[in-house]
């Protein structure tokens, strides 16, 4: 599946207000967040590095020790293992995260959340 249309992912809450969709090939990993307003990422770690690009409203991120206010086309990367969050300043806003590798407590999540059962409808 080598095209995907973002947009038409479906999502699953990461965060109180903040929503994910993910694509994930052998050696990195898409999650295109949808965040409201005042809506945080707590602070956290994991083993992955991790890059993002802010699409569209305004987001105070904390890197390691260092804080900024990104905006639309600000850019960012954050190291394996360095404490990171954030919160939206100003909203709704979307943001694009790139992990490397793809996070595998994600994509579980994610299976769990889009997987089908007997009580499935498709109406």
């Amino acid at each position: 599946m080598p095209f995907i249309a973002a947009e038409k992912l479906p999502k699953m809450e990461l965060f109180p207000g903040a929503l994910s969709g993910i694509i994930s090939g052998e050696h990195l990993m898409l999650s295109f967040l949808e965040m409201a307003e005042k809506s945080e990422v707590p602070e956290h770690s994991h083993s992955h590095e991790q890059a993002g690009l802010i699409l569209s409203g305004k987001l105070k991120f904390r890197i390691g020790l260092e804080e900024q206010v990104l905006e639309a086309g600000d850019a960012f990367i954050v190291p394996p293992n360095v404490v990171h969050s954030g919160i939206v300043v100003e909203g709704p806003a979307r943001v694009l995260d790139i992990f490397s590798p793809p996070r595998g407590d994600y994509i579980e999540r994610y299976n769990k959340h889009t997987s089908t059962s007997e009580q499935t409808q498709w109406k």
